[in-house]
């Protein structure tokens, strides 16, 4: 042993050169997340290895080699404090037999845990801004004020983003992770969660008066014209990235770390927030005007691949890689209501009113979000009505469904179900015409939604 050396943290040590070539592995940004044959070698070893050398630090603790095969590894090395419970307590509180990495009730509960904290600084964040808000109005000179606020009903934001960009921001200092030291920064940092702008603005209103003559029973009426000054008031949510330089301080290096571990976090939950189409995707020549009408609505049908929306903006993302979100809306606004509204508008819209997610695609309440905005009676709806949403489909709605790793992805995308065909589900894929002209089992689909979507989906019957 070298002089001076401290043998406690020897396991710490081994600790921190494991994540160095973990994040090694993971900046090519593969999600890892598939069982591999064999014994435990190349990352997974890496992984085992994690654990056998702090073993000194950690107590005792049973490798379970399935369950390190169907782990990204930065689920071992970044995060044990937060997913895990910490790996100190080796084995689930709740079955003494069974190891924290084998129990998803453990697991689940623990990942509740960091979104409610996390929902808690957001609506405390909210409440501070709205009183500043308040403070500036009255100081404004304005008659009126209005308030438009996308997150009056719940905050939006991705929660596996935040973990990501918390983890990388602690290096290899490992034993400070915990959902308590992540809230207390969030919380040191609650005036950067969100911003508001001003507009200043007149606005003219007339009223009519009516006044009957009590001796000839004649009515008269008298307009009056008011002309107001309004401060009109929108909220922003900064966004993840945003807390990535003012929040974390993250150097280029984490930042891509972050990203990366962020891909891999939501297909190992399969959570589908993120939802991006392989880099080299193929941009499809114009498709024209293409309608479905296999089911019993006709479905007016768009690509985010076309080439006429592909490389149109989604934020600083583009439609093409990005945008299965406002193209599924598109789907369906257009097919439900009067107004044909392709995907670089509904882009734009979702854009505008905090729907997108930096880097990752849309937030699941895009759905109910735009659905409302244009008119549309939206209901969430979980896996487990399968014949609700075969009634819904069969009396002329739509449904959009918001898919994990299977047929349809490798990791997150919105579909649009739009019937019911020979016992057999009809989809407009966003990213595929040829899956489109399927039809598919609802055994599939259900099998395949999102086990962990939010805004009330993994599916939203619309219409």
């Amino acid at each position: 042993m070298a002089e001076n050396q401290n043998p406690a943290s020897e396991p710490l040590q081994k600790s921190a050169q494991t994540a160095g070539m973990v994040r090694g592995a993971v900046k090519t940004g593969k999600a890892i997340a598939g069982a591999a044959k064999g014994a435990a070698g190349g990352p997974y070893g890496i992984a085992a290895g994690f654990i056998w050398g702090s073993r000194k630090t950690i107590g005792k603790i049973v490798i379970v080699i399935v369950s390190l095969l169907m782990l990204p590894i930065l689920f071992i090395c970044m995060l044990p404090a937060l997913i895990f419970g910490g790996l100190v307590n080796a084995f689930s509180p709740d079955n003494p037999e069974v190891p924290i990495l084998n129990d998803s009730a453990a697991i689940t509960e623990n990942l509740t845990d960091i979104s409610t904290s996390i929902s808690i600084v957001l609506s405390e964040s909210m409440a501070d801004t709205l009183a500043d808000i308040d403070a500036d109005f009255a100081s404004s000179g304005a008659d009126q004020m209005e308030i438009i606020n996308p997150y009056e009903n719940s905050p939006n934001y991705n929660a596996n983003a935040f973990v990501s960009q918390y983890c990388a921001s602690k290096n290899e200092d490992f034993e400070s992770i915990s959902i308590s030291d992540m809230e207390d920064l969030l919380r040191q940092h609650t005036d950067k969660l969100y911003s508001y702008s001003r507009k200043i603005e007149e606005r003219t209103s007339t009223t009519q008066t009516v006044t009957v003559n009590a001796e000839t029973g004649e009515e008269t009426v008298t307009e009056t014209t008011v002309t107001e000054t309004w401060a009109v008031y929108t909220v922003t949510y900064n966004g993840e990235s945003y807390f990535a330089d003012e929040v974390f301080s993250l150097s280029e290096e984490q930042k891509t770390l972050a990203d990366n571990y962020a891909q891999n976090l939501s297909t190992f939950l399969g959570d589908s927030m993120f939802q991006r189409l392989p880099d080299g995707y193929e941009v499809l020549h114009t498709l024209g005007d293409i309608r479905f009408t296999g089911g019993q609505t006709e479905v007016v049908y768009f690509n985010q691949l076309d080439e006429r929306y592909a490389n149109k903006p989604y934020g600083t993302d583009n439609i093409g890689g990005y945008g299965c979100g406002p193209t599924a809306m598109s789907i369906v606004v257009s097919s439900l209501t009067n107004d044909i509204v392709d995907p670089v508008e509904m882009a734009q819209w979702a854009y505008e009113n905090g729907y997108w997610c930096s880097g990752s695609g849309s937030y699941h309440s895009l759905i109910p979000g735009a659905a409302e905005a244009w008119g549309l009676p939206v209901e969430g709806c979980s896996a487990s009505e399968g014949q609700r949403i075969v009634d819904a489909l069969s009396s002329g709605k739509l449904v959009v469904a918001i898919m994990s790793k299977g047929h349809f992805t490798s990791s997150g995308h919105f579909i649009v179900l739009r019937g019911v065909q020979n016992g057999k589900i009809l989809v407009a894929d966003p990213a595929s015409y040829s899956r489109s002209e399927q039809e598919w089992d609802l055994s599939i689909i259900l099998n395949e939604a999102s086990k962990g979507a939010g805004a009330g989906g993994p599916f939203w019957i619309i219409g």
